[in-house]
């Protein structure tokens, strides 16, 4: 059974950084690649960042690239989320992701299988 906790939400001025981490409670979690998703109210989810089960390969959206890097410590069951340089648009409610073990994952969130509960990120502008 995998769960998805995610912690390290908060309120944080423009310019600020936060640091997102998602704990798996499964025994799988190095073989699965981990993404992170956000959603802003009225808006659709949309994909932030995914890292592959070695954390080799790492991935990022056009807005986030360059202010957020995603990693991953196998050996704590986590992932991470680090975000610089935030901005009023980066408010929204942050979920982890979890893919099949050693299956294929993309931006789109149908790729994943497993769901944390969100932590909710706001930025004061």
């Amino acid at each position: 059974q995998v769960q998805l906790v995610e912690s390290g939400g908060g309120l944080v001025q423009a310019g600020g950084s936060l640091r997102l981490s998602c704990a798996d409670s499964g025994v799988t979690f190095s073989m699965r690649g981990m993404g992170w998703f956000r959603q802003a109210p009225g808006k659709e989810r949309e994909f932030v960042a995914s890292i592959s089960w070695s954390g080799g390969t790492s991935s990022y959206a056009d807005s986030v690239k360059g202010r957020f890097t995603i990693s991953r410590d196998n050996a704590k069951n986590t992932v991470y989320l680090q975000m610089n340089s935030l901005k009023f648009e980066d408010t929204a409610v942050y979920y982890c992701a979890a893919a099949s073990p050693f299956s294929s994952f993309s931006t789109s969130p149908d790729t994943y299988r497993f769901w944390g509960q969100g932590t909710q990120v706001t930025v004061s502008s």
